[in-house]
């Protein structure tokens, strides 16, 4: 990956336990590979160290802290597919994974090249080994091992519900729902939350899709600090199997339910009785703790004395020092600033000005929000402008669109000083670098409670498919994919449903173009295609 052109702080997520903290300011940049190898087995896996090596689905992870865990090891390519064997060397500060698919590592090392991963204030470094497999049956140590990866393996059978509780103890600074929803939201999407004091103590209650990305949650936060040795999670699984929302406001969000009233006034009845049966008898308090009021982002950022730059945020003046690093790994990219009220509008920078047009932008940031207009800048083609409906789907897009490469840049996402994008006056003419997309009927989340506020998903090498003709067969498919020069890996049609189907592309970055070009394409028989990423590997 190319060096950024500049260096900011930023957060990202962490695996650090007990007395450790979450939040840092930390650098963002590429990562320094080492061309010598230094593990403890260096006659057994000798020669890892080859900077950009060949893609293997082991990985070599190097200047681990001495006294990391295997959970934490494991967290660290947990959202990029399935984990199938794990090798730590303590005693050199290395180790190895072995991802279930080349895929799988393809995304975890592409990823880990843009933000460097932080385990108690370790930067640690990730790269493809020369090794294709892990054989660890004689390793004395392999029963904590593969203790912790059938941990991870079946979250299901230990998370009894897609809704976590969580006690914020020792809050000495304001947390908020913005801040939950952004820590929480790396293991998977935020779909509701709750947010109160009770006994004195700021609680939540935050619904996922799937007991699996509540069981990931808690196994990787449960215990961690939000700031420097304060603001400690405790986290457990709630009796209650979902979160009935009525209102959308910085007291509680149902993100499928867009069309909620904010509604001024304390809990309802129901909500009450709704909240109290996860817990222990107690005085629900309505209020919760105040703070920030910024709009929810599911992966805003932090920054030390951002206020002076965003004077719209109340957030608590931290001094740097004061916070520390939560650096979870997830696909999204997370070195972005935080969107102040009303703030839609992202500057996107280079870009491929030979290639890009505003419907391509429109295309693309649609995955994750409703895009109303696009503007490619006349004198810098280079940049443009585009305008979510709202800041939550400006966030979202940043949070994942951000360092991506598209028609062979990585692109920079940052927020607009503007505040909407200003259509050409009438008798100017701008080449159609503007467009207005608020008619459109493209938009994927004009309705409420639409199925695809669930499926949100990082951009991946496998792409979803929806809205196949039943005539359609995979040769169709294959070849229209394949059309453009793109190399098709795999296909497969859901068993039960030939509507849908997952197709594999060879790179991240086919995947993003084929969904630009494809997204809407006309199949015949009066069906449209419908293309999104997918969090599946095939």
């Amino acid at each position: 990956m190319p060096a950024e052109t500049s260096v900011h702080q930023d957060i990202t997520v962490g695996t650090k336990r007990g007395s450790d903290e979450l939040f840092s300011s930390i650098s963002v940049g590429p990562y320094i590979m080492s061309t010598t190898a230094n593990g403890n087995d260096s006659k057994k896996f000798k020669g890892d160290m080859r900077g950009g090596g060949v893609p293997s689905r082991v990985l070599h992870v190097r200047r681990l802290p001495s006294d990391i865990t295997e959970a934490e090891v494991i967290s660290l390519g947990l959202h990029f597919g399935d984990i199938t064997n794990l090798l730590l060397l303590k005693a050199k500060n290395q180790a190895f994974l072995e991802m279930s698919s080349e895929d799988a590592a393809q995304n975890m090392v592409s990823y880990y090249s843009t933000v460097t991963p932080v385990i108690r204030h370790h930067p640690v470094y990730v790269q493809f080994s020369n090794h294709k497999e892990l054989k660890t049956d004689n390793n004395p140590n392999q029963e904590r091992a593969q203790a912790a990866l059938r941990a991870v393996s079946c979250p299901l059978a230990a998370a009894s519900s897609s809704v976590l509780r969580v006690v914020v103890d020792n809050l000495m600074y304001p947390v908020t729902l913005d801040a939950l929803c952004q820590i929480f939201s790396k293991f998977g999407t935020v779909l509701r939350i709750i947010v109160f004091t009770k006994n004195s103590q700021f609680q939540a209650l935050l619904q996922f899709p799937d007991g699996a990305s509540a069981h990931n949650a808690k196994l990787s936060l449960d215990g961690q600090n939000i700031y420097n040795g304060c603001c400690t999670l405790r986290i457990s699984f709630s009796k209650l199997n979902s979160l009935n929302i009525k209102y959308n406001n910085d007291k509680s969000r149902d993100f499928t339910r867009p069309d909620l009233p904010t509604g001024d006034g304390p809990p309802t009845a129901m909500e009450h009785a709704a909240m109290a049966t996860a817990f222990t008898p107690g005085i629900i308090s309505a209020s919760p703790y105040t703070g920030a009021t910024h709009t929810f982002s599911p992966a805003f950022t932090l920054q030390p004395a951002m206020s002076s730059s965003y004077p719209a945020l109340t957030l608590p003046t931290l001094p740097a020092a004061a916070l520390a690093s939560l650096s979870l790994p997830t696909a999204s990219r997370l070195h972005l600033p935080c969107l102040s009220t009303g703030h839609c509008v992202l500057l996107v920078s280079n870009l491929n000005p030979e290639r890009v047009t505003p419907h391509c932008l429109f295309i693309l940031f649609g995955v994750y929000g409703d895009v109303t207009r696009v503007k490619i800048l006349f004198n810098k083609k280079e940049n443009a402008l585009v305008q979510m409906s709202d800041s939550t789907q400006a966030q979202l897009a940043m949070s994942h669109l951000n360092g991506q490469r598209l028609y062979g840049n990585p692109v920079r996402i940052t927020l607009s000083k503007h505040t909407n994008v200003q259509l050409p006056r009438e008798g100017h003419e701008d080449q159609g670098l503007t467009k207005d997309y608020s008619s459109s009927p493209l938009h994927r989340f004009k309705k409420p409670g639409s199925k695809n506020y669930s499926n949100i998903y990082p951009p991946s090498a496998t792409l979803h498919l929806s809205n196949i003709p039943p005539s359609a067969v995979e040769d169709d498919l294959r070849i229209l994919f394949s059309s453009s020069g793109f190399t098709v890996n795999a296909f497969k049609f859901f068993q039960k449903d030939h509507k849908m189907a997952l197709i594999q592309m060879g790179s991240v970055d086919e995947s993003i173009e084929s969904l630009i070009q494809f997204h809407n394409h006309d199949l015949g028989e009066n069906h449209h295609l419908r293309v999104s990423f997918s969090k599946s590997s095939i």
